[in-house]
């Protein structure tokens, strides 16, 4: 069902060439377990030097992945769009299987007992599909500012930050975010936020900001490619004075470095002998409840058993 043809389309010798060259590059991230967007596929493109980095390119690259899609020459599980997902509640035929699906989604709060927690923050909306596995995999929660955050959800972490300071812990958040003049000046923005509303209750101190991404080290050492900066930003000139005229999107970086670079931020910050000590637990607790799913039917009967002798 991934390839149909729709639409048939009679593609020009060039525009199949393109079109085998993004299949390759899908195709080496999808073995990966990553699904792009295509704007990280427009980056892919560039960085292989395969198209110049404008924006009229990226317009044609989308028209032809278009068009592939529907003449059924691209699979449609190889891009996808995170911006728009539909939601419903789940369904279940039996009982039986939700007490099956509570024990295979069973997990403990791995963080409860470390010194530090540690939360994700990501600029884009688009790139959650990319940080989502690896903070699934630590077990560390992850936020989609979508830009400068509204002053709402800025309170609301305030509030949620609180609660693990008052518990004991230090928090740690880690920031992704492009780097441009207004992408630099969100991480001063969400540390000088968080950090009002933590003073008022004498919580700023046990508070951290670290910008994980992009910064100018990773620029020079990963070289995506270069936009020129907004000059319509109204953060531009001090941005120029520091940086010049370019500046660099996150979608640029490799799904792989930014899962990575996740990875050793978080791992600096975990106690490995008490996250040990949690994925025991959280082991033994996951495997009571599969033996309680398996005995499902004789659970059922008791119960029913005792409901009749209560009606006697």
């Amino acid at each position: 069902m991934a390839r149909i043809c729709y639409l048939a389309r009679d593609f020009a010798p060039k525009t199949l060439e393109v079109i085998r060259q993004a299949e390759t590059i899908c195709a080496e991230y999808d073995a990966q377990g990553f699904t792009l967007t295509l704007r990280q596929l427009y980056y892919q493109f560039v960085a292989r030097d395969l198209i110049p980095n404008r924006q009229s390119e990226y317009k044609r690259l989308g028209s032809i992945i278009n068009d592939a899609r529907l003449a059924g020459e691209l699979d449609w599980r190889y891009l996808e769009d995170r911006t728009r997902n539909l939601e419903s509640r789940a369904h279940w035929d039996d009982p039986a299987d939700v007490i099956d699906a509570a024990a295979r989604a069973y997990n403990r709060d791995l963080w409860g007992a470390q010194p530090q927690r540690v939360e994700v923050w990501i600029e884009k909306d688009a790139l959650v599909g990319v940080i989502d596995p690896i903070c699934r995999e630590l077990d560390v929660a992850y936020f989609s500012c979508r830009g400068y955050t509204s002053q709402s959800e800025m309170h609301a972490a305030a509030m949620r930050l609180r609660r693990y300071i008052a518990a004991g812990q230090t928090v740690t958040i880690l920031h992704l975010g492009d780097h441009d003049p207004s992408g630099i000046d969100m991480s001063r923005d969400i540390a000088d936020r968080l950090a009002l509303f933590l003073d008022y209750s004498g919580d700023a101190g046990a508070f951290d900001l670290r910008r994980i991404a992009l910064t100018m080290g990773q620029v020079e050492d990963y070289a995506p490619p270069p936009n020129p900066a907004k000059v319509t930003d109204s953060r531009f000139e001090g941005y120029q004075r520091l940086y010049g005229n370019e500046s660099w999107e996150l979608d640029a970086l490799d799904p792989n470095t930014l899962a990575e670079l996740i990875r050793t931020n978080v791992a600096d910050l975990t106690d490995e002998d008490l996250l040990e000590d949690a994925l025991d637990r959280e082991t033994e607790e996951r495997q009571t409840v599969a033996r309680i799913s398996d005995r499902y039917a004789q659970i059922a009967a008791w119960l029913d058993e005792e409901d009749s002798d209560d009606d006697r």
